[in-house]
């Protein structure tokens, strides 16, 4: 077991998945260089011991992989952690409503391991006080070129409603913007912004606490999406990971109980009557910058730490990333109880080119028609799942959900455009940049099952085969082009009007070349169109589905899928900035290149 994150160091380098780097490192930009490199190739979690400018060590990348990430949950498997959920809840599929009732008592096992209380904790051998609190001394990484400043992107923000009494535990990142001042990510849909909102309402300060590092599970249980059941929080959840309580103590200026064995905490409070300060640009999990807005300020009013401590960070940009890990293993503990509302589900996976709200894969045990209608609409009224933005339902014997191209295409041969696809609207994840409307947009669920006779039957489609670029007709406004066969015809495209992609996907659709093909996506400059994933991944970030997606009929006669993806503009009716996509200093790369050619070899296994 890892109570805290020195026990996992250890860990994890006697298996190998871990390298020390003794080399000066700038913290500025570039971690971000060689720790991406490190997670695009798989490769081990890196810690950095010269970190310039300050005094304490980094590390990152300790989730990089779906086997570090069971490991830090304290199983040999993600899917070994799915199972064990199964066995607490002994799911009777096909109980729906009733058998979530029934199981109810069981869930609240999971609160069975409460917390424990210490006198004395690791975390508070140094404490910073007054003029002591120096957070420019900590080596919070600026990880973008064009981010506002650096950020703390791996803290476990601890509040309590001062009017409900619920503790939170979330991981929401946070500018540093001076020595004693952060923001505070709480977007609106947060319970961290509950919490704030009903310090306003009481007329009092919210005291925060800020943990950084300590068990690997309790950093997990931050980003679950815990159902609302009382005694059920990030602290009983790691209880049950772990088989024994968290070890808690009392804050030294704030009345929170906090991780005893974290490496710092952040001790302050937010002032619900201040004015919000501009935060960000942020190069955000989406793989684009998340543009500048208003945030609450958070106030440090202590820093307490261990003798020696490690800071822990994570950097989020262009999938995959190891927030993917995190994911995925949520989707492993909450699938059970997914499938005790919606029994059907056989599974589903968030593929990483869908930055977790953008893309959901399900397979479902069919029964009657428009069984997969119900389905997605049901997972949308499920938690953080109401963020999603295309759904696509396929039965139980289609590629598995994690076969990310093999599964669309299976659903292009079952689906007929026009004929078995749903939109909707609903709450969107505030990050989205494309939606019609902040944190509002619209949803799409495409049936890739086969039909009953009563949703019109057929055969299944045939795509066409795969065609080289050279084979494609040529337009003046086409920069590149592939059509890679089962049923896709990628385009992109330097917009310079508006409906460009649109028109564009029109054009496509009446050529010879749109015979067996289901889906034409127009793209920006950007995409490569001959990586699925890339395509897969620009295609659901720069869409609002109702608006974006038409169904067009191609030259034989037949219907398509036509996706405009392209950046959207002001003459189109988009109000908002478009952000860019995140792409490392050059400059950068090649002097983390010419320093670290020994490192990048091994993290690339090269």
């Amino acid at each position: 077991m890892h109570g805290d994150l020195r026990s996992f160091i250890t860990f994890l380098e006697s298996k190998g998945e871990l390298v020390r780097v003794r080399e000066p490192v700038s913290r500025h930009l570039e971690i971000t260089a060689l720790a991406d490199a490190a997670v695009k190739a798989g490769g081990p979690a890196l810690l950095f011991e010269n970190v310039e400018g300050s005094p304490f060590p980094v590390a990152i990348g300790f989730y990089g992989t779906a086997q570090r990430t069971a490991w830090a949950l304290g199983a040999e498997s993600l899917d070994a952690i799915g199972e064990r959920v199964r066995d607490l809840i002994d799911v009777k599929l096909g109980g729906g409503l009733l058998g979530l009732a029934s199981n109810l008592p069981k869930l609240r096992d999971l609160g069975s391991l409460p917390p424990k209380r210490v006198r004395r904790a690791p975390v508070q051998e140094v404490v910073w006080t007054g003029d002591e609190v120096k957070l420019s001394q900590i080596p919070v990484l600026h990880c973008w070129p064009d981010d506002g400043g650096p950020f703390v992107t791996l803290p476990l923000v601890i509040s309590r409603d001062p009017i409900e009494g619920d503790v939170n535990i979330g991981m929401y990142r946070m500018q540093v913007f001076d020595d004693v001042t952060t923001g505070m990510h709480w977007q609106r849909h947060k319970t961290g912004a509950r919490h704030l909102e009903n310090a306003r309402k009481a007329g009092v300060k919210l005291p925060v606490a800020v943990a950084l590092g300590g068990d690997p599970a309790l950093t997990y249980a931050a980003t679950a999406p815990l159902p609302p059941i009382p005694g059920i929080n990030e602290f009983a959840l790691t209880g049950w990971l772990r088989g024994r309580g968290v070890e808690l103590v009392k804050g030294k200026t704030v009345d929170l109980e906090v991780p005893a064995n974290a490496e710092f905490i952040l001790e302050g409070y937010i002032d619900p009557e201040e004015a919000w300060r501009v935060e960000g640009p942020f190069g955000d999990h989406t793989g684009f910058y998340t543009l500048e807005d208003l945030y609450p300020a958070f106030h440090v009013t202590a820093v307490t730490m261990r003798k020696n401590p490690v800071y822990p960070a994570t950097i989020v940009g262009r999938p995959p990333m190891e927030d993917a890990y995190l994911i995925e293993a949520s989707e492993r503990i909450f699938l059970v109880p997914a499938q005790l509302i919606l029994p059907e589900i056989v599974d589903y996976h968030m593929p990483p080119a869908g930055i977790a709200h953008n893309l959901v894969n399900v397979t479902i045990n069919k029964g009657y028609p428009g069984q997969a209608y119900k389905v997605a609409n049901g997972l949308l009224g499920l938690g953080q799942m109401m963020f999603a933005k295309v759904i696509l339902v396929a039965d139980q014997d289609a590629p598995a959900p994690k076969e990310h191209a093999a599964f669309w295409r299976h659903v292009l041969q079952h689906a007929v455009p026009g004929r078995d696809e749903q939109f909707a609207k609903g709450p969107i994840d505030v990050l989205d940049h494309a939606s019609r409307a902040w944190s509002y947009g619209s949803k799409l669920v495409i049936d890739g099952t086969v039909k009953h006779a009563e949703e019109g039957e057929g055969a299944a489609w045939e795509p066409g085969p795969a065609r080289a670029q050279e084979e494609l007709p040529n337009h003046a406004e086409v920069i590149a082009q592939d059509q890679p066969g089962g049923g896709f015809w990628f385009l992109t495209t330097e917009k310079q009007r508006p409906d460009q992609g649109r028109h564009l996907g029109e054009w496509a659709a009446r050529q010879s070349a749109a015979r067996g093909v289901r889906l034409i996506a127009v793209l920006d400059a950007d995409t490569n169109p001959c990586d699925f994933e890339d395509v897969m991944w620009t295609l659901l970030n720069n869409i609002d589905p109702e608006r974006d997606v038409q169904v067009v009929m191609d030259a034989a006669g037949g219907p398509c899928w036509v996706v405009d993806a392209t950046p959207k503009v002001r003459e189109e009716g988009f109000s908002r900035d478009w952000p860019q996509k995140i792409t490392m200093d050059p400059e950068v790369t090649e002097r983390v290149e010419a320093r670290f050619p020994e490192l990048l070899s091994r993290v690339r296994g090269s």
